[in-house]
């Protein structure tokens, strides 16, 4: 697999904010992120995007999709050594091949399917299209909320991938998504801390400047 494709081991709990535009994903990984004190890592493609058609005035082209994986986990990985416990992901790469093959006709990089099918995650949030369709220089297809989805949730199917459906307004969907991870932290022993970290670092330099 792709080194910049690849994920660096680190023990976790990921949990990817999945689906359609204009869901809500962003909305909830804040709020996420607040509540469990910890770090969310954006969708790297909306920086990446929006940059192209200000610049270009382009949208997507199938020469984008790697440099957007890639960016997508170099910000992951990176974030993911300032997380605490639990790290919340606004995308995947699972999704990028969703949007590769529903935008080209079934066409994905083969590095890039390679890298979405080995990364792994905790749990998946699936986001369902009962939230407003907010428009914007990057979202298209409004008319196709419901195939969308749908394309979303068979990836997950077919891969095998563990999620939860999430419904409702914010208050209700982020009341659902904190049960479920804070049953994935229960179980799960020795979780990285990025401020266990800093304090490992601190007692460790005590050490050196008094002997």
């Amino acid at each position: 697999m792709e080194k910049k494709l690849k994920q660096r081991p680190i023990n976790l709990i990921k949990v990817v904010l999945f689906g359609p535009e204009s869901t809500g994903k962003t909305t909830l990984s804040i709020e996420l992120a607040r509540h469990y004190h910890t770090v969310w890592v954006p969708e790297y493609a909306r920086e990446y995007l929006q940059n192209k058609w200000n610049n270009e005035g382009k949208i997507c082209e199938k020469k984008d999709i790697i440099p957007i994986g890639s960016g997508q986990i170099t910000l992951e990985n990176n974030l993911a050594r300032k997380a605490n416990k639990v790290l919340i992901c606004d995308t995947d790469l699972l999704e990028t091949k969703v949007y590769s093959e529903e935008y080209y006709d079934g066409f994905v990089d083969p590095k890039l399917n390679e890298a979405a099918l080995n990364n792994t995650y905790n749990m998946y949030f699936l986001t369902y299209i009962d939230t407003p369709w907010e428009a914007d220089d990057l979202r298209d297809k409004p008319e196709q909320r419901i195939e969308m989805f749908t394309a979303f949730e068979n990836a997950l199917i077919k891969h095998k991938r563990p999620y939860v459906l999430l419904k409702g307004n914010k208050k209700t969907r982020l009341k659902t998504a904190i049960k479920v991870i804070d049953k994935l932290v229960a179980n799960k022993q020795k979780l990285y801390s990025y401020s266990n970290t800093l304090i490992d670092w601190d007692m460790h330099f005590l050490h050196q400047k008094n002997p």
